[in-house]
């Protein structure tokens, strides 16, 4: 039996496993489709599937990437995962897609920056994550503040999409902001290692 993803984090309707590189062909139509991307930087570019798949690659060589799966499904429906990591600094930045429409706006976004976080900050000990958002994907904005990240400040029209320019908004997190499930986890394995 071919297993295909890997359960390394899992919440209520989520889990975040490794890459699977096979993926290549899904994230490529993705990432070539103006509706999912246009609240990236990368809207303007145009990817083959060699490309994703030599990019999906590299992700998985940095190893603080993870494919987003539907647990109730094993559905793949984005990707998330750490750039810039600085070990001495203990910092980071984050970055979420969430790849298929119909679970836009229904709290997976959430759900999936929060086992992102609990990896950064419960398992490599990061102190503060940070993350950019254009200022008009209030809906990504929304999702941060929910996952409890603060406004920290603008790059001023630093964005320049369909003639129009937008400010790039910058936010953070830092680890006694955040609880997370992995702390419970621990606790719950003591327990029965102490008795």
């Amino acid at each position: 039996m071919f297993i295909k993803y890997f359960k390394k984090i899992v919440d209520k309707n989520l889990y975040l496993s490794p890459i699977n590189i096979d993926d290549a062909e899904q994230f490529t139509e993705w990432v070539n489709n103006i509706d999912l991307t246009v609240n990236l930087s990368i809207a303007p570019c145009i990817f083959t599937i060699e490309q994703e798949k030599q990019l999906l690659e590299n992700l998985c060589k940095e190893g603080y990437h993870f494919s987003i799966i539907k647990l109730k499904n094993d559905e793949l429906i984005g990707i998330c995962g750490l750039l810039n990591v600085d070990k001495i600094n203990r910092t980071a930045e984050a970055g979420i897609f969430i790849g298929n429409k119909k679970y836009w706006s229904k709290g997976y976004g959430a759900e999936a920056m929060n086992l992102l976080l609990d990896y950064s900050f419960n398992l490599l000990n990061m102190n503060s994550i940070f993350l950019r958002v254009h200022s008009f994907n209030e809906r990504a904005i929304r999702c941060y503040k929910k996952c409890g990240f603060k406004e920290i400040g603008i790059r001023r029209e630093s964005y320049i999409l369909g003639g129009e320019t937008y400010n790039q908004v910058y936010m953070d997190i830092l680890a006694k902001e955040f609880e997370g499930n992995i702390p419970k986890i621990i606790n719950r394995n003591m327990k029965y290692k102490n008795k």
